[in-house]
């Protein structure tokens, strides 16, 4: 017999009164009221109500059980609720990390939406270009772009992250337009400084195979938003994510080279410390990116092209 029943039963006959009032409720018969509660008191292994032919009362064990019983069908019915017709209901505190630049454009501009939808939510975002340890430091969930070190996190791919070698046109007017991952050799490379996460160079598709090539030049920086701004400034070649630079391409004040050899995309993933039980608030989120992630428009690159300039 259904467990769930058992305890339906028993809470409907102790605040009825009755095993006949109980039944006339449900719209059974009182013998059917009667054998669930001796298959529950069987169960249990305790007498949880006094049966007499004039009235009925509670035991002590009894009354305990029926304010569990009470609270644990008002959540499930709570439960119920909050995934039928259409309507999702969360509530608490959520943590979110995110690193700084894609954080700033790509996270932290959908936080109101997704607030707007669940307003028993509420959320801290912490940006940081930094490896936060989510278990340890109390994150519910962390967005990370890029390739994944081994870790015992749960990730969840929510899209594709391609990277593009793009200068300004002044530069390549200046300095001419590389034809081949090896041309990068005698150009000015606006690289991440060695103690930033980059650290396996920029990745190219030659002759089928994916190499990893560490340019040079006379400027590099920890901070991935200086080499995007000294790149529009005509400083150098950057290496950088369309999520960075789809407007400036296209504006016209970026243009990508080397887009031959673009190798395959990485990702860009929610991680969390572990894939059950996770609180309903965090789920909503993750489907809350993947949603706006997934569609294609979000990523597009330049909606234009720009004609390619000569060597000078």
């Amino acid at each position: 017999m259904d467990r769930l029943k058992q305890m339906e039963s028993f809470v409907l006959v102790a605040t009825k009164g009755s095993l006949t009032a109980a039944a006339q409720a449900e719209g059974v018969a009182p013998a059917v009221m009667g054998r669930r509660l001796d298959a529950l008191e069987s169960r249990l292994g305790v007498k949880l109500l006094l049966r007499t032919t004039r009235r009925l009362s509670l035991t002590h064990e009894g009354s305990a059980f029926l304010e569990d019983c009470q609270r644990l069908l008002t959540e499930f019915d709570n439960a119920e609720a909050s995934v039928t017709a259409g309507g999702v209901k969360a509530s608490g505190h959520l943590r979110v990390t995110a690193p700084a630049g894609f954080g700033r454009r790509h996270v932290a501009p959908l936080v109101p939406d997704f607030l707007a939808r669940h307003p028993d939510v509420s959320v801290s975002l912490n940006l940081s270009d930094r490896v936060v340890d989510i278990v340890n430091e109390g994150f519910d969930c962390a967005v990370r772009v890029g390739d994944l070190s081994d870790s015992s996190l749960i990730s969840m791919r929510l899209a594709d992250n391609r990277r593009l070698c793009v200068a300004a046109p002044a530069y390549l007017q200046r300095a001419g337009v590389p034809r081949h991952p090896s041309d990068l050799a005698r150009h000015e490379c606006l690289t991440l400084s060695s103690d930033a996460s980059q650290t396996r160079g920029w990745a190219f598709r030659v002759e089928g195979q994916v190499q990893h090539l560490r340019p040079s030049g006379r400027l590099d920086c920890s901070d991935g938003q200086v080499l995007h701004d000294w790149c529009r400034r005509g400083l150098g070649l950057a290496w950088r994510s369309t999520w960075e630079v789809a407007e400036e391409i296209r504006s016209g004040q970026l243009i990508s080279v080397l887009d031959e050899f673009a190798a395959p995309p990485n990702g860009i993933f929610a991680l969390v410390s572990q894939r059950k039980h996770l609180p309903l608030r965090v789920r909503l989120w993750i489907d809350f990116l993947k949603e706006h992630y997934a569609h294609p428009s979000y990523w597009e690159g330049p909606a234009t092209t720009h004609p390619p300039l000569e060597n000078a």
